[in-house]
């Protein structure tokens, strides 16, 4: 197949001053992109690079037309917009051409943090309880009070449509009302956007990624608002994958930090597999796996959890990637495949082959 893979790279993004330092940090490295390209070209597609914008002189819709993909390998995060990363899979729609991954409702949704979870309040699905703030001094909600009316401390505090772990610091654990307030003034000071409020998990941070598409027998569980009881034919979920807190300095607050994911990237600490009883393990892929079904995910997705250390490792859900990094050196899903025996090109091949089947674009294999 003859495929274009569409990124947004770091260098090529708008800056302006005061912009947030961290604003870009979710974007992607040449190293990301070129390593896509001859993991498809070392699976016999024809692949060419194309920055993902419609503005000049990258003019995204001209060299799509020009080039002519077959199917679009699709990682771009876009620039500007709640919905930012449904951007260029809307423009793929608009010119009918098939791309790996989820589609626009599904990117929109789950880049808003907070909407996310109220899919998942909806299953019944474990995540913490939260608040959305728009203004630092708005009243509290009940979610976050305790039966003596008071705030439950601690509190976590972050950017509602960010990824890389964007806000995260030491800071967004916060203790007080004072402190609340504050990290939240600071917060919608640099992101321009909603602030998340949930209650802190303290405890281990677990990653699930699955590849496959679920077979139609499975939407019956989404009508029932039920707990997926076995994996689904069509999906696979990879090894979990524990990010060893405990090697990271104190300054990190037992936190899968910005710091970590960016200035600490190449010494990043893991466990994969993560060293998790049986039964716990399977519980996550469950969960794992009705969170991709319940946000309509494609093809790729990973799935994040903290493990509550005070109440028996008890999972909760903090967010699902549909666009999960995939750095060949330094991301968790690329970590994931490589403990399950996968090269960089099985992996990459394995999204596009699955892509391409859910699409007609080739026949199916019983």
């Amino acid at each position: 197949m003859r495929i274009a893979v569409l990124a947004n790279l770091k260098q090529n993004a708008p800056h302006w001053a005061g912009m947030s330092p961290d604003q870009w940090d979710d974007l992607d490295s040449p190293v990301t992109v070129d390593g896509i390209v001859s993991a498809l070209r070392a699976g016999g597609h024809e692949a060419t690079f194309i920055e993902a914008s419609i503005h000049p002189p990258h003019n995204l819709v001209q060299r799509l037309l020009d080039y002519k993909p077959d199917l679009c390998f699709n990682i771009a995060e876009s620039h500007f917009g709640d919905g930012r990363e449904a951007q260029v899979p809307a423009i793929l729609e608009m010119l009918r051409i098939p791309y790996t991954g989820s589609k626009v409702l599904t990117l929109a949704l789950t880049l808003d943090k907070p909407m996310t979870k109220r899919i998942l309040v909806y299953h019944a699905l474990p995540t913490p309880e939260f608040q959305v703030f728009e203004e630092p001094d708005e009243s509290l909600d009940l979610d976050l009070l305790g039966d003596d009316g008071e705030l439950r401390f601690p509190l976590f505090v972050k950017p509602s449509r960010e990824g890389t772990s964007m806000g995260v610091s030491a800071e967004s654990i916060v203790t007080s009302v004072d402190q609340l307030r504050a990290q939240v003034e600071k917060q919608l000071q640099l992101y321009s956007q909603p602030i998340l409020c949930e209650h802190f998990i303290e405890g281990r941070e677990v990653t699930v990624g699955i590849i496959g598409n679920l077979e139609p027998t499975a939407a019956r569980r989404v009508r029932e608002r039920t707990l997926l009881e076995e994996i689904p034919d069509g999906l696979m979920t990879l090894p979990a994958l524990e990010v060893n807190l405990d090697a990271y300095d104190e300054s990190e607050a037992g936190l899968y930090t910005n710091r970590i994911k960016t200035e600490l990237a190449d010494n990043f600490q893991f466990l994969c597999p993560a060293p998790l009883e049986p039964g716990l393990l399977h519980h996550l892929n469950l969960l794992a796996a009705t969170v991709f079904l319940v946000t309509d995910c494609k093809d790729v997705a990973r799935v994040d959890f903290r493990l509550d250390k005070h109440n028996g490792n008890k999972p909760y859900i903090l967010e699902v990637n549909p666009l999960p990094g995939l750095n060949p050196t330094l991301s968790d899903l690329c970590f994931q495949s490589s403990a399950l025996g996968w090269s960089y090109e099985q992996l990459i091949n394995t999204i596009v082959h699955t892509a391409a089947e859910r699409q007609g674009l080739i026949t199916r294999v019983s």
